[in-house]
């Protein structure tokens, strides 16, 4: 869970904030009652503890209120990720990728966004009363021919009070199970993950040439392969054809490649014999890590032809 660091930025009177922090702590406690190994509450803040509820009003402030100390206890006891950036994958900034709502920039609401999280609010504005919000996402992409800002309209799940948890309970059980199958911690070699990804990935199809690229991936490559088809697999669960039509949230940077070069470099055999484009790819290193792919509405799987270097650079 990703707190909203603009519903932190009031100058309301210290009762009220007191009790708008009590009516959010028992909302994200109700998300962890659903999943209480999943759940943690990430800041925008260096810790938890050194997080302002508002102008001039620490946390501190909140803890020794009447009333609040059974709060005070079960929250301590959540996961704190603080600051924003610790939960980003190894090797991401995110840089390329910025979220606003009302027109003003949001950070923990996007990252919610990004990695499929739940965004929650001090419910000390009426704006905040929501179990979803809208959001704008800006995505700057590269190609051959430069950079292109690309805007598109979204939404994030949210929570400020505890009656906004019942809408998302499916969602958050949902992810519970696969969260269980994915655990995958033990995987050390590529071929350990080829002979598992059937069962783990099951939304995740593979040409045949990717079998020798898998079993002979790099060891440092095959925890960053794993998270991706991880988080490709899980984006194609959640995915809902009717909200999302322009496809799953892949969860990292994916890019289409360059007209001049798909025709070259991106023309592949799929498993049904026809040919085809899989000309879009992500990274799964910061530098020449690619992943080739294409995805298949009508089936909900995604066809990997590639894992390895960017094609037509070496």
């Amino acid at each position: 869970m990703f707190l909203n660091e603009k519903s932190c930025e009031t100058t309301v009177d210290p009762d009220r904030v007191n009790r708008a922090m009590s009516t959010m702590v028992e909302a994200v406690l109700a998300v962890a009652r659903e999943d209480p190994k999943g759940t943690a509450l990430v800041t925008h803040a260096s810790s938890l503890m050194a997080l302002q509820l508002a102008q001039g009003h620490p946390i501190s402030k909140w803890m020794g209120a009447p009333g609040t100390e059974d709060l005070r206890i079960l929250l301590k006891r959540l996961e704190d990720k603080s600051p924003y950036a610790t939960i980003f994958p190894d090797g991401e900034t995110f840089s390329h990728i910025a979220y606003s709502h009302g027109g003003e920039p949001v950070e923990g609401l996007g990252w919610a966004h990004l990695m499929e999280g739940v965004g929650v609010s001090l419910p000390l504005d009426s704006r905040w009363n929501a179990d979803l919000l809208p959001l704008v996402r800006e995505q700057l992409v590269e190609d051959d021919d430069g950079v292109e800002s690309v805007l598109s309209d979204t939404e994030v799940r949210h929570v400020s009070a505890p009656g906004h948890v019942t809408t998302h309970v499916p969602w958050i059980k949902q992810n519970v199970d696969i969260g269980r199958r994915h655990a995958l911690h033990g995987l050390c070699s590529g071929s350990e993950l080829w002979e598992r990804c059937a069962d783990l990935f099951p939304h995740l199809l593979f040409l045949p040439r990717v079998e020798a690229q898998l079993r002979e991936l790099r060891p440092d490559w095959v925890h960053p392969v794993r998270k991706r088809f991880s988080e490709m697999d899980r984006a194609v669960t959640l995915w809902n054809a009717l909200t999302q039509a322009d496809g799953p949230q892949w969860g990292s940077k994916v890019t289409p490649e360059h007209p001049g070069r798909k025709n070259e470099h991106c023309v592949f055999t799929d498993l049904d014999g026809e040919s085809q484009y899989f000309d879009t790819h992500l990274r799964f290193t910061p530098n020449d890590g690619r992943l080739y792919f294409r995805f298949v509405t009508e089936t909900r799987r995604v066809h990997i032809a590639h894992v390895g270097r960017h094609l037509g650079t070496h």
